[in-house]
């Protein structure tokens, strides 16, 4: 399980306001990619609280209230748009969605610990910390809100566009979303950059 091991180790080189970083929506095909930045107050416990992806999306829910309600916690969550995603390519764009979350943060960091590798330009000093949201609990936190927050974007376009089940999988290329991509084509949610998404030339394009 995750705890604040990393976050303790920075804060005795005198780097205390340390915010976790993670993002949710890098594969789906349709959809924005969003990031979140957490920073935890001193000593923070929550039980439960893991990776986004070990953790039904019931509990997923109850711990981003949890984390989002505690005003001892300092969080910003942001996204990078289809637009930008087709525009900029999905590594880019994740990247632009955590350096907003991170400079939304009031006060600002000392320091980052983003999952994955460090991130090339990035505004603050910041470790990459590989599979990082099973290991630092600030980084776990931002795992949850990024995934609940795209998570009701994209029930959200459900509403718009119920023909391609957003609500079920999220824009991710499950066999049901792929029959629903083939018989309607793409709507300006789909990310045009992403096969099979690139391969269709149908005329619909969901005003």
């Amino acid at each position: 399980m995750p705890d604040l091991s990393l976050e303790i180790a920075l804060k005795v080189r005198g780097l205390f306001r340390i915010a976790g970083i993670d993002e949710a929506g890098r594969g789906p095909l349709a959809g924005p990619v969003a990031a979140a930045a957490v920073v935890l107050p001193e000593g923070f416990t929550c039980p439960g609280l893991d990776d986004s992806k070990k953790i039904s999306a019931p509990k997923r829910e109850l711990l981003y209230e949890r984390l989002t309600t505690d005003r001892e916690i300092h969080w910003t969550v942001a996204t990078a748009d289809r637009e930008e995603i087709d525009r900029l390519n999905i590594l880019r764009a994740t990247h632009l969605a955590m350096r907003r979350a991170a400079e939304a943060l009031r006060p600002a960091p000392d320091h980052c610990l983003i999952d994955g590798l460090p991130v090339r330009d990035f505004p603050f000093g910041h470790d990459g910390i590989v599979k990082g949201d099973g290991l630092s609990l600030s980084i776990a936190a931002a795992s949850i809100i990024a995934k609940v927050t795209r998570d009701r974007i994209m029930r959200e376009l459900d509403r718009e566009f119920p023909q391609f089940g957003f609500a079920k999988h999220q824009g991710y290329g499950t066999k049901g979303h792929l029959e629903a991509l083939r018989i309607h084509g793409p709507c300006c949610h789909h990310r045009r950059s992403f096969q099979p998404v690139a391969q269709l030339a149908l005329p619909f394009d969901g005003g």
